[in-house]
């Protein structure tokens, strides 16, 4: 061994001495952040302050709350959707047999077994309109969220009826038989309401198409629960949502914009609902149980795949992230602002997992030369070790709750499973986020975005129907 090796190993211990107290401040300032989180819902559950509570007696805002009636307009884009755009048409036209509900499906003219998916679903019923969209697709969903638009102005046009609410769904999802009347009765007081979204495990995906459950378990079932306490707007996750007629007609108005839906973002339903909160409009998160227990939820399969999980995920940091940052800004109070950094922290927590990751390779490579003799390793200093000991408590803190809210909806296996699953959702954090910057990057040159979206293949209510979990 010469005198090289021993200053590799001394440059190689440095790093690893840098790396730990750099990732470990920032870890446990985000620790202390989902902590602060945690004790507030804590305090609503005790208090009974984290139901939701309608109808409290709020004057009308500025969007026109309070004067809800009439026809329910449903959005679904659907782009080679024909796996399961059928089903979810005929699953919702069962369970919502509303008169007044009508479903858009916006479909593509190059797209024609979509097409024919649908129609064949639709059966020739009125409550049912399929949509073309002129362009050739993919477009994004956004745009094609404004063609349905335009189609329901032609109709509110040729009836003269004014719709009284719009709802979004995605092509995949199963509509719960109790959603419908629940948003209703929130749009009463509100001009945008979110009900929770509930992915499913899949038996032949535990790893990825599942590991959804518990990060959906979490932020549906406490942190929106929390943003809704503290009247900061609520973010739409694209499916199971709902918006006043007002609202998307202010909207359109403030945008300057013949319709209200971002084409140019890949996360238009989480900007829209900061957008309406921004113009005054009240958004509520609504989460209650039906009479049999089961949550009032949209529920859904996620992306069985690595690769399909990856792209899913660089959409949404991409769009909320980086697009959020460019178009949304910081505006609105301390409790928003708190939020809106919470919504984007997401490449600088992949930044610190890859790092931590890393500090993994380092740390066994250190290990292995203090055992071949190339030197020893200082111990930590009593501030790093109480640093470290601090980020091991409150990961131990995250792995408690992780269990008990993925248990609550899913049973103490799965719960057991999210825990499990910590590892693997970091490297598709990881991994999304990279390509997210890498995407962001190409659209500062003037890339365009476009709707790059997950295959669909299966479905809920097809899973039933088989007998399947």
């Amino acid at each position: 061994m010469g005198p090289g090796d021993f200053v590799l190993f001394e440059w190689l211990v440095l790093m690893e001495r840098e790396l730990l107290i750099f990732a470990g401040v920032f870890f446990l300032a985000g620790a202390v952040d989902e902590f602060a989180v945690d004790l507030a819902w804590i305090w609503l559950r005790a208090t009974g302050r984290g139901r939701a509570r309608l109808h409290d007696s709020e004057p009308a805002g500025r969007t026109g709350r309070g004067r809800l009636s009439g026809r329910a307009a449903v959005f679904i884009p659907a782009w080679r959707e024909d796996a399961v755009i059928g089903t979810t048409v005929r699953h919702m036209l069962g369970a919502w047999s509303d008169p007044d509900l009508r479903i858009y499906v916006g479909c593509y003219r190059n797209d024609p077994s979509t097409v024919a998916a649908a129609a064949a679903a639709a059966s020739g019923q009125s409550r049912v309109r399929i949509v073309i969209h002129e362009a050739c697709g993919p477009t994004t969903k956004a745009d094609c969220l404004n063609r349905l638009y335009r189609a329901l102005e032609e109709d509110e046009a040729r009836s003269g009826e004014r719709a009284a609410m719009v709802l979004l769904h995605d092509a995949e999802d199963m509509a719960d038989p109790a959603a419908l009347g629940l948003m209703r009765e929130a749009m009463r007081e509100a001009d945008l309401v979110q009900l929770p979204v509930l992915p499913l495990p899949q038996r032949d995906s535990r790893w990825i198409g599942s590991h959804y459950c518990e990060e959906f378990a979490e932020a549906h079932g406490k942190a929106l629960v929390v943003r809704d306490a503290l009247r900061a707007g609520i973010p739409l996750a694209g499916v199971g949502c709902a918006i006043s007629r007002e609202a998307l007609t202010l909207l359109a108005r403030h945008r300057g914009a013949a319709a209200p839906f971002a084409a140019e973002s890949l996360t238009e339903d989480y900007e829209i609902g900061l957008d309406i909160a921004a113009l005054g409009g009240r958004t509520r998160f609504v989460r209650r149980r039906a009479g049999d227990g089961r949550l009032i939820a949209t529920r859904a399969y996620f992306p069985p795949k690595l690769n399909q999980a990856v792209r899913q995920k660089t959409r949404w940091i991409f769009g909320i992230a980086f697009q959020g940052w460019d178009r949304l800004g910081w505006r609105g109070s301390p409790a928003e602002v708190w939020m809106r950094l919470r919504d984007r922290r997401g490449p600088f927590n992949a930044l610190l997992l890859a790092i931590a990751y890393f500090l993994l390779v380092i740390a066994a490579a250190g290990s292995l030369a203090e055992l071949l003799g190339f030197g020893e390793r200082p111990g930590f200093s009593p501030m790093l070790t109480v640093l470290l000991w601090a980020n091991l408590g409150f990961l131990g803190w995250r792995c408690v709750l992780r269990f008990a809210f993925t248990a609550r909806e899913y049973g103490a296996m799965e719960g057991l499973r999210a825990v499990l699953r910590l590892p693997l959702a970091n490297i598709v954090a990881i991994m999304a986020a990279r390509r997210a910057l890498s995407a962001y990057v190409r659209s500062l040159g003037g890339a365009v975005p476009t709707w790059d979206k997950t295959e669909h293949r299966l479905h809920p209510a097809l899973a039933i129907e088989r007998g399947a979990p």
